[in-house]
């Protein structure tokens, strides 16, 4: 009687070591064309934004400072961070009468009442201060703050959040920041607030999960993108007209990773950038869904490495006058 054949044995450790890393290797490989492939380009409302339109990011300063508000269904938010913003740029303007300013608010395609309630302080404090540019389609923040940058006057240009969370007058610990940098490389500097200092108070306000991708993205964005920065996302970054040029001309990310592509551009730049600790206080009404949200910026953040290692993306300098 002939004996059933015996089992096959399975693989020796070492053949499976090494089929695990031939599949690690191809699956590196599938998600680096993927995301070669799936690359997007400059979109085509920034290919609009070039020298001899007016404003224009390529053309000299005419004021100190420009402040961009992205702004996205923020009726009832934005009316706060305006009367606070504009009362200290006021107050600042008569101390020192050389000091001048705009602000302007970028309506994303909101569906609420947020680009009539920004006109209300255009007319309130005049065009020259305040200017109102509304787009028809929601962009994202990245795209928002994107086009207020390019249509900016300002030697140095803000960004701050439309709900007010950063106490505004911590502009000048920014400045601070700004100056401490000096002398600036070809004029380029970046100085970002951040809220790291409030780290172990904000934890204890926040459940395990919200914790949890709080400290995940923080790991992935200090391993795949940007090493010298503890706070990313603080929507509180002040840089040099110079800087901003450079950095937002080669920007490609227009949802809330783009905080992120913007500091490695700047690193990949060597502009010298300060992290600054400000106020903040967590303001209700935020439009991050704390997992997609961050599913989708881990997503962003790892395409971003691999988009400018395979050459997909690449840095260009720009000209300034």
């Amino acid at each position: 009687m002939a004996l059933p054949p015996l089992p096959s044995l399975p693989l020796s450790l070492p053949a499976a070591a090494l089929a695990l890393a031939a599949l690690a290797a191809f699956l590196l490989v599938l998600i680096c064309v993927i995301a070669h492939v799936t690359a997007n380009t400059m979109p085509q409302e920034d290919a609009k934004c070039r020298k001899g339109s007016a404003p224009n990011i390529h053309d000299p300063a005419t004021r100190e400072l420009s402040v961009v508000v992205p702004s996205y269904n923020e009726e009832n938010r934005l009316p706060l961070m305006m009367d606070e913003a504009l009362d200290y740029l006021e107050k600042r303007q008569k101390r020192h009468p050389s000091f001048t300013y705009e602000v302007i608010v970028v309506n994303d395609g909101s569906k609420d009442q947020t680009a009539k309630v920004a006109e209300e302080y255009c007319k309130k404090y005049g065009s020259d201060k305040v200017r109102v540019i509304s787009l028809e389609k929601n962009r994202g923040k990245g795209g928002a703050v994107r086009t207020g940058v390019f249509s900016s006057r300002g030697k140095k240009i803000l960004m701050a959040d439309a709900d007010g969370a950063t106490k505004f007058a911590d502009i000048e610990k920014v400045e601070e920041g700004l100056k401490n940098l000096q002398p600036w490389p070809k004029g380029m500097a970046i100085s970002c607030g951040s809220r790291a200092h409030l780290e172990k108070d904000s934890i204890a306000k926040r459940s395990y999960f919200r914790t949890l991708l709080m400290y995940g993205f923080h790991f992935l964005v200090w391993f795949l993108c940007v090493k010298e920065i503890r706070d990313t996302q603080c929507g509180f970054k002040l840089l040099t007209r110079e800087a901003a040029l450079q950095t937002f001309s080669n920007l490609h990310i227009e949802r809330w990773a783009f905080d992120v592509e913007l500091l490695y551009i700047a690193q990949r730049l060597k502009i010298p950038i300060a992290e600054v600790a400000v106020n903040w206080t967590e303001i209700e009404g935020s439009k991050l869904v704390p997992f997609w949200s961050w599913l989708q910026m881990g997503r962003d953040l790892l395409f971003i490495l691999l988009r400018y290692m395979t050459g997909a993306w690449k840095l260009e300098a720009k000209k300034c006058n």
